[in-house]
């Protein structure tokens, strides 16, 4: 599938880089091209960001029923466009049709709840004074011009966390999506400049992170700088937001255990392990990252995970009625590669999969693994 050339959005209008640039990118699965994107530089963000302090100003300045009227449109359109958003995400990470509604659900719904949910928040509320010396307000405004660097993962979903509430406290926001899947939010732009909405308070971009990333973390104008990736990137962004005071807020990488009792409801165990390991093909920011099995059930648990994993179809598209999809790119596959023989040279045994899927010509596939 090819989505064509897509731009950016800046200043709510659909632009090309400053310096004419464009990103080729691949689908995961076939590793075809599926789009080419204008690729954003330094000067690209700094328009960004000199439209978000335009664009806050505007936005800030309407009442919360004026901005949940244009939430409301914007999520209406998103439910026109739905099908066009949900293939965007498959071709442009991998994942399987039916996975890629989590996406728009989370997107629509968070257009929809946050208006409602700071209904009362901006009203002025008093506080005690037990002294009788002074009048004490609690007072809430929009802390100002967000940014937000958001995983491959998620394309949709992670910019549901963060638009639905910078837009409905009057924040103006710049998105910076992950440059291994940025097809959906480009169209998505593309979606925000159909309908006229005002422009400067999104700004949709993506280019090399060690120029786009470091000038929007750097620049004073930001007055929150948001994000959802690796400790090692958000060492970096916080590293690099000393520039000036800023409000952070950081998803970063986990390490989650998963622990089944002896006493744990058996069938249930089972799915939840599965799901939460091979959903998404892995690529889940809480995926199990080992399994703590109670001696007592161990051999049982073991096996019927085995034979569960032996059942899970690999496949594409939006006809295919799969359980996993490619991984992301080479270099991920590379590196779940090298973490299995790490763990085989140094006692671990290979139970099931661990190879790359002969049936695939090209992409980047892996089999469902036990170790």
């Amino acid at each position: 599938m090819d989505f064509g050339d897509l731009k950016m959005y800046i200043g709510g209008k659909l632009v090309n880089s400053i310096n004419k640039s464009t990103q080729k990118i691949i689908c995961p699965a076939d590793e075809s091209e599926i789009a080419n994107i204008a690729w954003a530089n330094s000067q690209d963000a700094e328009s960004a960001l000199n439209a978000a302090v335009i664009g806050f100003k505007t936005w800030s300045a309407l009442t919360l029923d004026e901005r949940n009227k244009w939430m409301n449109k914007l999520r209406n359109a998103i439910l026109k466009n739905e099908e066009l958003l949900r293939m965007a995400i498959i071709y442009e990470m991998g994942k399987t049709y039916d996975a890629s509604y989590e996406d728009i659900e989370a997107l629509i719904n968070s257009l929809e709840f946050y208006p409602k949910a700071m209904k009362d928040h901006f009203n002025e509320k008093n506080i005690d004074d037990r002294e009788n010396t002074h009048t004490h307000l609690m007072v809430s405004s929009p802390v100002g011009v967000s940014v937000a660097y958001l995983a491959w993962n998620f394309p949709l979903l992670n910019i549901a966390f963060k638009i639905g509430p910078a837009l409905a406290s009057g924040c103006s926001i710049i998105i910076k999506p992950s440059e291994l899947s940025p097809v959906s939010a480009y169209l998505l732009g593309k979606i925000i400049y159909d309908i006229n909405f005002p422009s400067g308070v999104i700004n949709i971009l993506c280019g090399n992170p060690e120029e786009v990333a470091t000038t929007l973390s750097k620049s004073t104008i930001p007055r929150l700088v948001t994000m959802i990736g690796s400790t090692n990137t958000g060492k970096k962004v916080i590293s690099d937001s000393s520039s000036s005071i800023k409000k952070l807020s950081m998803e970063l990488g986990g390490n989650a255990p998963f622990i089944v009792f002896d006493d744990a409801d058996f069938d249930s165990a089972l799915d939840l392990a599965i799901g939460i390991k091979f959903g998404n093909s892995g690529q889940i920011c809480v995926a199990a990252n080992r399994f703590f099995i109670h001696e007592k059930i161990y051999n049982s648990f073991l096996k019927t995970y085995i034979d569960r994993v032996k059942k899970l179809k690999l496949g594409f598209g939006k006809n295919e009625k799969v359980d996993m999809g490619p991984l992301i790119s080479k270099d991920s596959r590379n590196r779940i590669m090298k973490l299995v023989k790490d763990a085989i040279d140094n006692g671990a045994c290979l139970e099931e999969g661990g190879k790359i899927p002969k049936r695939f010509k090209k992409g980047y596939w892996y089999e469902p693994t036990v170790l």
